[in-house]
C-alpha cells in the first residue's frame, strides 16, 4: 500500500498521472488519510536534510481538516471531480506549507561570528621514570625505550609497543596515556590488545600485561577496547565505579568523572560487570550495556551505534537532552558551557553529526529543533532557550 501511495504522488508532481490514477489517488486519500500525509512527508523528507528534526503529527490534521470540510452540493456528474480537486488541493497545500515551513527554518539558521575547531590526535604517554612525551608532536618512528619494549608511533597516528622476546620482563612498573580535551589517541598494548582512548581520559597499565596472570588496566573517561583473546589470562578494566573482566571481546566504557554513572557497552563476546561498592555482578552478552549508579547495575538494550559513534568519527544523539549533549562537545571542541537560561538544559535532541566538522556546524542542527540558540564568545559556548 505505502509504495503505491508514493508512486501515485511521484506521478501527482510530475503531472503524469493517468485518469484511473487519479481516481485511484482520490480514494486512496479519502480513505487512507493517515497513510496519504505520511507518505508526503516521506517524500519531503528525501530531499529536505534537516526535515527529520521538525516532523510532527500536523500535517495528517492539515489533510484531514481538508478532506473533510463541508462542501457544497454537486451534481453525481461533477462530484468526481470535485472530490478530486479536493485532495489534489489537500496535497499541494500540504507539499507547498511543509517545504515553505523548511525553507524558514534554514532561514532562520544562525550564522555564528566566532568558530571552534573539532578535536584531533593528541596525547600524552608518561613513562615508569615519570618522562612525558607528547605523542602529537612525536615523530613517526621510534617514541620510546624500555627494558624489554620499544614503543613505536605509526604514520597513522597509534602508540604500538613491541615485546623484545629475549628480555623476562617480570615488574609492575606503570606506564600511562593521557588524553586532553580536544584529543584522541589508539594504542596497542603490550599483549596486542587495541584500544580507542576518546578525549579528556587516560589510561594505566604495567608493562607486565603481555605476560602477568591478569592483564588490568585502569581507566577514568571512555575507551573502546578490542581485547586479544587469552583464555589463561583474564583482561580487567577497572574504573571508579565497577571492574569489567574479559578473556577476549569488543566493548566500550564510558567513565568520565562528570557523569553520574557509568555505562559498560558489549559488541562481541561476554564480560562479567562487578559493583565495586555492592558487590552486585552481571554478566553482559552482545547488545547489553550495564549502568552502574551508586545504586547498582541495571542492564537495558544499548543503541550500540550510539555508543561507539565516537570511535567511528561522528556524534549521535537519540533523544538526549542538552546538558548531556553539551559535556561531549565541550570534551572534544575544548570549550566550556555556560547556560543563560537553564531550562534549555532539558530540551531533547535526535540526531547525528560528523566529529570533524566546527563546533558551529553542531550547534546549528542542534539549534533547528527551534527550542535553543547558541553564541560563540572565545571558547565558552552559551546556551539560550527559545
Amino acid at each position: 500500500m505505502e509504495e503505491r501511495i508514493h508512486y501515485l504522488l511521484q506521478q501527482f508532481t510530475a503531472k503524469k498521472l493517468s485518469q484511473a490514477e487519479r481516481e485511484e489517488l482520490l480514494a486512496l486519500a479519502v480513505d487512507n488519510n493517515s497513510l496519504l500525509s505520511d507518505e508526503i512527508v516521506k517524500m519531503i523528507i528525501a530531499e529536505e536534510e534537516h526535515a527529520t528534526d521538525i516532523v510532527d503529527e500536523k500535517w495528517n490534521r492539515v489533510l484531514n481538516k481538508i478532506l473533510t470540510v463541508d462542501k457544497p452540493a454537486r451534481s453525481p456528474k461533477r462530484i468526481l471531480m470535485n472530490r478530486l480537486k479536493w485532495a489534489a488541493a489537500a496535497v499541494v497545500f500540504i507539499v507547498f506549507s511543509f517545504t515553505a515551513y523548511i525553507s524558514l527554518q534554514k532561514k532562520k539558521e544562525h550564522v555564528f561570528a566566532t568558530d571552534v575547531a573539532p578535536g584531533k590526535n593528541k596525547a600524552v604517554l608518561t613513562l615508569a621514570d615519570g618522562k612525558k612525551i607528547s605523542l602529537s608532536d612525536a615523530l613517526t618512528g621510534n617514541v620510546a625505550k624500555e627494558a624489554g619494549f620499544s614503543i613505536t608511533k605509526t604514520a597513522d597516528g597509534q602508540l604500538v609497543y613491541n615485546i623484545d622476546e629475549s628480555e623476562n620482563i617480570d615488574d609492575t612498573r606503570v606506564n600511562t596515556i593521557a588524553t586532553p580535551n580536544g584529543g584522541q589517541w589508539q594504542i596497542r598494548l603490550p599483549d596486542g590488545t587495541k584500544v580507542w582512548l576518546n578525549a579528556a581520559s587516560s589510561m594505566q597499565y604495567s608493562l607486565n600485561i603481555g605476560k602477568a596472570k591478569q592483564r588490568l588496566v585502569k581507566l577514568d573517561g571512555e575507551a573502546y577496547f578490542e581485547v586479544a583473546k587469552d583464555s589463561a589470562r583474564p583482561f580487567v578494566v577497572e574504573t571508579d565505579k565497577q571492574l569489567v573482566e574479559v578473556l577476549g571481546t569488543h566493548f566500550n566504557i564510558n567513565s568520565y568523572y562528570d557523569e553520574i554513572v557509568t555505562k559498560t557497552t558489549l559488541l562481541e563476546g561476554s564480560v562479567r560487570v562487578l559493583h565495586k561498592s555492592t558487590n552486585e555482578t552481571e554478566i553482559l552478552k552482545p547488545g547489553d550495556q550495564s549502568i552502574v549508579s551508586a545504586s547498582g547495575i541495571e542492564i537495558k538494550e544499548a543503541d550500540v551505534d550510539e555508543a561507539i559513534a565516537w570511535k567511528d568519527g561522528y556524534f549521535k544523539f537519540n533523544n538526549e537532552k542538552h546538558v548531556s549533549i553539551l559535556r561531549k562537545l565541550a570534551r572534544w571542541y575544548n570549550v566550556e558551557v555556560e547556560y543563560a537560561d537553564p531550562q534549555a538544559k532539558n530540551v531533547i535532541y535526535y540526531g547525528t553529526v560528523s566529529r570533524f566538522e566546527k563546533i558551529s556546524k553542531v550547534l546549528t542542527k542542534l539549534e533547528q529543533t527551534g527550542k535553543v540558540r547558541f553564541d560563540i564568545k572565545g571558547n565558552k559556548i552559551i546556551v539560550y532557550k527559545e
